[in-house]
Parts: structure tokens; sequence; C-alpha cells
């Protein structure tokens, strides 16, 4: 059984792409939710009942639980029940996990303790990140304790995302979640708080492999693109369509290759093997390799588009994509992004054409470059010596392919075989 706590109060510490509809459905659930943002314009506009980023459904749940009075933002942490850390977690040159996000969520929360809370690590991180949250807390307030049922108790549990981002409002209510508490009695707690939103099942064990089991399900799809990114090389080598190749092989029963790209991106499948590397590093080398297969992607397709460019004296580009997947707006950890600029850096004479549409705005090391430019999808292709698509965004897959008569096209989605 879980401690009888309260729930009814959460902080939900970080905003960001999962901060954000975490706090959004806990709201709609009946929860009071203070959500704790370092950027005073996010905090504004979720006030506001506005979202930062575009999120399939979660600007009109927020704008309801403002007016509701059920959902705020502010900067400072609050005092709670319970909290939820959604803080990044990127990895340092070594690969190592940078934990200093956590860390300082931790730090913020300490002094709002009273004792019966329950603190869970949302973001994904490598094992042991749960009890470390728990000791920077711990050391802080030395007059609580992690051991259950006790008036001085506080709960520390790990309940980490698994879901899609352009479907996030849908997946976190309906998605299965894994629950690990570093006492039984923490993961019952976190339990009841998530079923108040969460359709799924749920699913309870410890927090190191609530931690680990995040990072392999993050790791197995790595290596899975990995064989599709490297099966696409041999096959650009041996004169092969890797698109007709795989639909091929996929008619055995037993058989299902994914798509290559351009590599992988986003903050999830392109950061979290490395978390299982650097903890188990001689154990882990079919992770690490798929790892470097699928990082080293984007050199090769920058390559293959700049052989293309130097038949020109000054080319023009088109640069379909630079979010991380189709349909979304996040540019993290994105390859499309890092080979525009690549192209922008070595074809100064040139012009780059970005075709994003699901943003107003270039990034800044984007925008800082004279030759590049924001562009619509005709402007863009009409202007162009070399159209590379890299994102396979619904406007894209339907564009009319008369219009590509004398360009260049680089594929790396296969979207017009």
């Amino acid at each position: 059984m879980s401690p009888d706590v309260p729930l009814d109060t959460v902080g939900v510490i970080g905003l960001g792409y999962i901060g954000l509809p975490t706090a959004a459905v806990l709201a709609q659930a009946g929860k009071t939710v203070i959500g704790v943002d370092i950027k005073q314009a996010n905090v504004d506009a979720i006030n506001a009942g506005k979202v930062p980023f575009v999120e399939e459904g979660l600007e009109s749940v927020v704008a309801g639980c403002v007016a509701q009075g059920r959902l705020s933002a502010q900067l400072e942490t609050p005092e709670a029940d319970a909290y939820i850390v959604s803080v990044p977690t990127p990895f340092k040159d070594d690969h190592e996990a940078d934990l200093s996000y956590i860390e300082a969520a931790a730090r913020g929360i300490a002094p709002k303790l009273s004792g019966g809370e329950l603190i869970v690590l949302e973001s994904t991180a490598p094992p042991g990140a749960t009890e470390h949250m728990a000791e920077v807390i711990l050391e802080a307030r030395p007059e609580f304790t992690s051991e259950p049922n006790l008036p001085n108790s506080l709960y520390f549990s790990h309940a980490p995302e698994r879901v899609l981002p352009g479907r996030i409002m849908i997946e976190m209510i309906e998605n299965d979640r894994i629950i690990g508490g570093i006492t039984a009695e923490a993961a019952e707690l976190n339990r009841e708080l998530y079923a108040s939103f969460c359709r799924g099942e749920l699913l309870l064990t410890d927090a190191r492999t609530a931690e680990m089991a995040k990072l392999t399900e993050n790791a197995f799809r790595d290596v899975n693109i990995a064989f599709a990114n490297e099966l696409s090389i041999i096959a650009d080598k041996q004169e092969i369509d890797v698109w007709e190749l795989i639909e091929l092989a996929n008619h055995h029963p037993r058989v299902n290759i994914l798509h290559p790209g351009p590599g992988v991106g986003g903050h999830c499948i392109a950061v979290d093997p490395w978390f299982i590397v650097s903890a188990e590093r001689e154990s882990s080398k079919l992770i690490a390799t798929a790892r470097a297969v699928n990082d080293a992607k984007p050199q090769l397709v920058f390559e293959k588009a700049l052989s293309q460019a130097d038949r020109f004296k000054s080319p023009t580009i088109a640069a379909l994509g630079i979010a991380f997947k189709a349909n979304i707006d996040d540019l993290r950890e994105s390859p499309s992004r890092s080979i525009t600029n690549e192209l922008a850096h070595r074809l100064p004479g040139g012009s780059i054409l970005v075709v994003e549409p699901n943003i107003s705005e270039l990034p800044a090391e984007l925008d800082a470059r004279d030759n590049v430019e924001l562009a619509d999808l005709d402007d863009a292709i009409g202007r162009a010596d070399i159209v590379l698509v890299m994102v396979d965004h619904d406007p894209f897959k339907n564009y009319d392919q008369e219009k590509l008569q004398g360009k260049i096209v680089i594929d790396t989605k296969g979207l017009w075989r």
C-alpha cells in the first residue's frame, strides 16, 4: 500500500517538451499544478494560456487549465505535495551524463520540503541518477530520510517518459508507464499520482531497473536504425536502390528493417544509448558501434551534397527539413540541422534555402549566416539547383514531383522514389 500522504498539489520542474505536457495532463486530471521554468518568456506564455513550442493538442489543454486556475508557472520552486523533475540530461564530451540540471532542481526542491513529499525524476538518466537526486536532497536536508512510513520520510521514484513528439498528449495518457521507486512505498505513491491521468498499465519496479528500461528501449531503436543506415551506405556504393532493397527484404515474415535517414536526432535516441555505454564501456560494444554508425551518417550526407554542389559556381541548395523528425518543430540534436549548417559554412558563395514548415525563424547559428534563409517549399525548389530532402514532413510527401524537373535531388528519406 502507498503511504497516506496528500498528492493534491504538484510542482513540475522544467516546462519543456515533456514537463509542460505532464503538467497539463495532471492539471486536467484535477491536480493543482505549479510549473517551474528558468525562462521568463516561457513562464509568461504559459500563464497567458500559450505554449512555447508546437505540440498537437497541448495549447488547448494549457489554456483551459490556466483559465480554471489549476495550472500556473513561475521561476521559483513552490511548496507542493509532490514534485516531478523534468529537466535536460545532456551528455558531456566523454559521453557521460551531465546531471547538473537534476542537481540544480534537487537543490531548489530541498528548502521547500516538510516531510512526506514524493519526488519523481522523469528525466531520462543513467542507472543511479534517482538515488543521486535523493542524495543531493538528503545532504541538504539531513533531518529527512528515504526510509518509508516515518514522519520525516521522503519518497523518491523514477518514471521515465516514453512518448512520441507529435503524439505526446495522446501517448502521455494511453501508454504504459514504468515506475521505479527507491523503495516499494515510493513506487506505490508514484503509481497513485500517475494513475490520476494515465490509462495505460503502470508497471512497478526499482529505480535502477526503471532507468535502464528507458535507455534499453532507445538503444534497441538506435541499433535497428544503425542497421538501416549502414545498409543504405552499402547499397549506395553497390548502386542498389536501398528503398527497393528494404521493401523486398521486409517481405520475409520475420524481417522488419527500418528506413534509413540522414542520421538520428532528438533528445532520446541520439543521447540515451551513450548513458549505457558510459556506465558499462567494456560490455556495450554493439550499442557503441550503433551510435558511431548513426553519428557518422550526417557527414556522409553532407559529403554527397557537397560533391554535387561542386558542379556549380554558386550553387543553391533547398534544404528540406531541419527538425529531427517529421511534423514537429523540435530541432534538438537534429542531423539535418547540422548538415545544413556545415553546407552553409563550406559554401560561402552559395545559397542555402531552408524549408521548415514548423518554425517561424531560423536557429541562431543558421540565422547568423549571410547565405542561409528560411523559404517556403515552392520558392525554394523553384530557385534550387539541388534539392536535399532530410525530413519527411507531410508537405514534402505530397509535393508535385513534376516541379523537380532539372533539379539534382538527394533524397535521404525515400520520399520521391
